[in-house]
């Protein structure tokens, strides 16, 4: 929840420190493993659009940290930040408002070494000024804000080693059991307060503003689908029957020719996935991974179940019922990204805004995603195809 002792939202100073020089030293790893692979260079990473080049990634998270915190910038436009980067053209090289995804393989970036050095010097100086710090929310904002961008990028870069097929830090690889029997819950319904209140930490944007929402009676499973429901769905044709798509979903099968979920493999009469280059064999009792907005679509309308909206997931995961169990992946929902009643954008100008209507919202974390940062009130959001990360689903009950 918002309030567990973990999460970086209400952390005292001496507490983001320690959370800073965790984040960075995970980076840090994270970098490590492309470099060792010799990807660490954009001349040798693959110009996709799911991925960004690792040591252009390096420097726009020291970058971030630098504009809002040391240059003490009250928005992300580049007008609102004080003084200059540290690298002569810092800005012109890592600021991702201004720097296209596509030229960020053309950049002539500084070497890995003057990258890293740069990393370093950031983080001295943000711990240095977070030392005379008051534990005000107001005061702690941009810590927070940073610490936040940087456990995101992480998780990027770990789901980019597994795009790319490269072996990754050993204390990042989980295989995650479900610790329940698979039930379905049955909760009455009622109002609820979406989003967060002011007073109460750090807070996304996206997140405001706090209102009161009626959720009708429903009923969701405990847990997300497991490989051997989904293998269920496969092995009965539901890549091939067109009634079991939406029609944007049997565009994207059509493009991709696709006859099960990303990274499975058949091998005799079982599956084999892939991990991080690594061919193993498909645990049936693990949730499904790798799928993305269609295909999860597809399967419920296979099984004759649906989505869980966004209101309803958060009600099941604040409910305290001790069989709903989150954070294994994140979960796709029902509900469009879209703005609550009264958004406004906050200093990070482009974090929400700009994917409304066009992104789906997902709810809970992954285990890849550091426990400090799990809250069952976060919004995620991505494009409906994208399955490079650690995606799963859950399924509701028709009305009825």
């Amino acid at each position: 929840m918002i309030s567990s002792p973990t999460s970086f939202r209400n952390a005292t100073p001496q507490q983001m420190a320690l959370a800073l020089r965790h984040a960075r030293d995970y980076t840090l790893s994270l970098f490590d493993c492309f470099a060792a692979a010799g990807m660490d260079m954009s001349t040798r990473v693959p110009q996709l659009r799911i991925v960004n080049p690792p040591l252009w990634e390096l420097g726009h998270i020291a970058w971030f940290a630098e504009w809002f915190i040391l240059r003490e910038a009250v928005s992300s436009h580049p007008a609102d930040a004080h003084g200059n980067c540290l690298l002569s053209k810092g800005d012109d090289w890592f600021d991702s408002a201004t720097v296209p995804h596509r030229a960020r393989w053309t950049l002539d970036l500084p070497s890995t070494g003057a990258l890293k050095t740069y990393c370093r010097e950031v983080l001295d100086r943000v711990l240095d000024k977070l030392s005379r710090e008051p534990n005000d929310d107001a005061a702690l904002y941009p810590y927070r804000l940073a610490l936040a961008h940087e456990d995101m990028h992480g998780e990027a870069l770990l789901y980019t080693l597994q795009t790319l097929g490269l072996a990754a830090p050993a204390q990042a690889v989980h295989n995650e059991q479900p610790l329940f029997a698979p039930s379905e819950i049955g909760f009455p319904g009622g109002t609820i307060q979406l989003g967060v209140a002011e007073g109460h930490g750090f807070v996304f944007d996206n997140e405001r503003e706090a209102h009161s929402f009626r959720v009708a009676a429903f009923t969701i499973d405990s847990t997300l689908v497991t490989n051997a429901q989904y293998a269920d769905f496969v092995a009965d044709g539901g890549y091939d029957n067109r009634q079991f798509w939406s029609s944007a979903g049997a565009d994207w099968l059509m493009r991709q020719e696709r006859s099960a979920p990303r990274y499975w493999q058949r091998d005799g009469a079982q599956w084999r996935t892939v991990r991080f280059g690594q061919p193993t064999t498909l645990a049936g009792a693990e949730p499904v991974r790798h799928v993305n907005l269609y295909e999860a679509q597809a399967y419920c309308a296979w099984a004759g179940r649906r989505l869980p909206t966004e209101a309803e997931w958060e009600y099941a995961a604040l409910s305290g019922h001790p069989a709903f169990r989150w954070g294994q992946l994140w979960e796709w929902t029902a509900s469009p990204f879209e703005p609550y009643p009264g958004f406004k954008a906050d200093r990070y100008r482009e974090y929400s805004e700009p994917w409304f209507n066009t992104h789906q919202t997902l709810r809970g974390a992954s285990f890849a995603t550091p426990l400090r940062f799990d809250s069952a009130k976060f919004r995620n959001f991505f494009l409906p195809e994208r399955d490079d990360f650690y995606a799963g689903f859950r399924t509701c009950a028709w009305p009825g």
